[in-house]
């Protein structure tokens, strides 16, 4: 007969032991062992069948079939579609738009296969007015249901050919002795849900509450279980919303999907360029072109200097790291001579964007430079180049691909590195520059 034993799991980062702490050993956060009752499974005697091994050779290779959701933007992300049998985990803030974008895809979805929508946090009531109000029409399945066993169960008789799971925090397997949403409930609810998606090839979208810092609530296992891992970035009181891959088995985690929050549920931002553009050419600000996966994509950056009242001047960057605008203005004091060590300095990206590309380096030195010497670039001007510890403006990948995006915005004058790939456009003035000194003289 199989053993119940007795082993204290920590509920931030997942450490199993077998006695208590106040302290996990492992995370080291305070009171967040619990207790958890597990009993042994009986050893099995025999091998299952189909885990023997196998010769490579011998396997029959095939491509992943992809069933669209005709959300492009969500298409994108994916990697061009849903692959059968996969499990898609998509976290976010509360509000910021996870349930209404799967309840949208579901309504797309439901044209071609059977769709299965299953909710732990709302009545069938509620999920009828959301329904409507998103436009969902049709013989969606729903159902309201905590309990992963009635799920898989319902699955079976229903054999749905994809399967929504909102939210994986309020699942529970009723074989555990624990709450829902604990570390131990959601990494065996987790395991149930990609065994459904596995043997009944039933694509599985599981939502997912994030914590304070911004991760995915629970065991950080859960990210290594499913296929696809996506988040929604963005400001709930803000229209516009982000979705990015941060994990994806089936396609590359370099895309973003960029929606407007509206109404009538999720929109698509055909023209993302656009949002994040202020329109402004004032003091202090300069428009770069940045690449998202394949897509390029203008963002105008600002800055402001401001005389300070600490010892040591302060430096807040948003939407970019901290420390690579450090870096930029050492490199703007050292090699252009523009001290701005005695002043605070506060640098933003238009749009709630996240700008990680080098290819930004360049933009924000000249908005920086244009705010300490009251100087701006000329009228429809864009600034490209990664800027190195020289002072040296150095070309980034896919050049031709940033100016020609550029040059669809209207902006017939280009600042960047000298690069053979953009020698003969003729659509726009180029004016190639050496280092940040040269890059700085064009402000007038």
């Amino acid at each position: 007969m199989p053993k119940d034993k007795t082993k204290f799991v920590c509920g931030e980062c997942g450490h199993e032991t077998g006695k208590w702490f106040g302290r996990c050993p492992s995370c080291g956060s305070w009171n967040t062992l619990v207790e958890m009752t597990v009993t042994e499974a009986p050893k099995r005697s025999a091998m299952s069948a189909g885990a023997g091994a196998v010769k490579l050779s011998s396997v029959e290779g095939r491509d992943a079939e992809r069933v669209r959701t005709d959300i492009g933007e969500l298409d994108r992300v994916l990697g061009g579609g849903i692959v059968a049998g996969s499990v898609i985990l998509i976290g976010g803030d509360p509000g910021i738009g996870k349930s209404t974008l799967l309840m949208q895809a579901a309504s797309n979805l439901l044209k071609k296969a059977p769709v299965l929508y299953v909710s732990g946090e709302e009545s069938k009531a509620q999920l009828k007015l959301r329904a409507e109000r998103c436009g969902v029409s049709g013989d969606l399945l729903v159902m309201t249901e905590t309990s992963v066993s009635a799920i898989e169960s319902e699955v079976e008789r229903t054999k749905p050919a994809f399967l929504m799971i909102d939210s994986i925090q309020t699942m529970v397997c009723t074989e555990i002795a624990s709450a829902a949403g604990s570390v131990t409930q959601i990494r065996e609810v987790t395991a149930v849900l990609t065994r459904i998606a596995k043997v009944n090839g039933c694509a599985v979208f599981i939502v997912g509450h994030v914590t304070k810092e911004g991760a995915i609530a629970g065991p950080r296992l859960l990210e290594h279980m499913v296929d696809t891992v996506l988040y929604f970035e963005g400001d709930r009181h803000d229209a516009f919303r982000l979705l990015r891959a941060v994990k994806n088995r089936f396609g590359s985690t370099n895309e973003i999907g960029i929606f407007e929050m509206r109404g009538d549920g999720m929109a698509e931002v055909s023209d993302p360029s656009e949002m994040f553009l202020s329109g402004n050419n004032d003091t202090g600000c300069a428009v770069t072109c940045i690449m998202e996966g394949n897509r390029p994509i203008l963002v105008e950056v600002q800055s402001l200097l401001s005389g300070t009242v600490y010892a040591n001047p302060r430096r807040m960057a948003a939407g970019m790291d901290g420390n690579r605008l450090m870096l930029l203005l050492a490199v703007l004091e050292r090699r252009a001579g523009v001290r701005t060590g005695e002043k605070d300095v506060y640098t933003n990206a238009v749009g709630g964007i996240r700008v990680d590309d080098r290819g930004a380096d360049l933009a924000v030195i000249m908005a920086v430079a244009g705010s300490v010497f009251d100087k701006k670039l000329p009228e429809r001007t864009a600034v490209l180049g990664e800027v190195s510890l020289t002072g040296e403006i150095r070309p980034v990948d896919r050049m031709l691909n940033r100016v020609n995006e550029c040059i669809r915005r209207g902006y017939t004058r280009i600042i960047a590195p000298y690069s053979a790939s953009i020698k003969g456009v003729k659509d726009a003035e180029i004016s190639f520059v050496k280092n940040v000194r040269d890059a700085i003289g064009k402000l007038v």
